[in-house]
C-alpha cells in the first residue's frame, strides 16, 4: 500500500550520510538523487525512504506520533542498525529490545528529530 515516505530535513548532505548508512545495512539502494530530494528503495520493492527540504520553503517540523518503521531481517541487524543510527548522531528513543511476545524492535531519531524504528516480528 505504502509506496514511500518522505520526511523533511535541515540538512540534506547530513541526512543522505545517515540515510546512506542505513540503507547500506538494510542493502537498500539510492533511487535517485535531486538537488532538494533525495530517496531509498528499490521499484517493486518494499516501501522506501525519501528526506527534502520542504517543498514550501519553511523550516522542517517533526510529526508527533509520526514514526517511520524500518523492517529488519534479524535480532541482530535491528542491533546493528539502532548502533549505526547513534554512531551518525541519531537519538535513542529506546535501546533494542523485546516489546511483547513476537516483536523486537529499537526506536531513534535521526540528526532532524524524524522518529524511526528498526524491527523484525517473530
Amino acid at each position: 500500500m505504502i509506496g514511500y515516505v518522505t520526511l523533511g530535513v535541515r540538512d540534506l548532505a547530513r541526512a543522505a550520510t545517515f540515510y546512506d548508512a542505513i540503507a547500506a545495512e538494510l542493502g537498500t539502494p539510492r533511487m535517485f538523487t535531486m538537488e532538494k530530494f533525495i530517496a531509498w528503495g528499490a521499484p517493486g520493492g518494499a516501501a522506501g525512504v525519501a528526506v527534502c527540504y520542504p517543498h514550501d520553503g519553511n523550516p522542517m517540523s517533526v510529526g508527533n506520533g509520526v514514526m517511520v518503521a524500518l523492517e529488519a531481517k534479524d535480532k541482530a541487524q535491528v542491533d546493528r542498525i539502532y548502533h549505526l543510527a547513534m554512531s551518525l548522531g541519531g537519538t535513542d528513543e529506546g535501546p533494542p529490545g523485546p516489546r511483547g511476545e513476537t516483536f523486537y524492535a529499537g526506536y531513534f531519531r535521526d540528526p532532524d528529530g524524524n522518529k524511526l524504528n528498526a524491527y523484525v516480528m517473530g
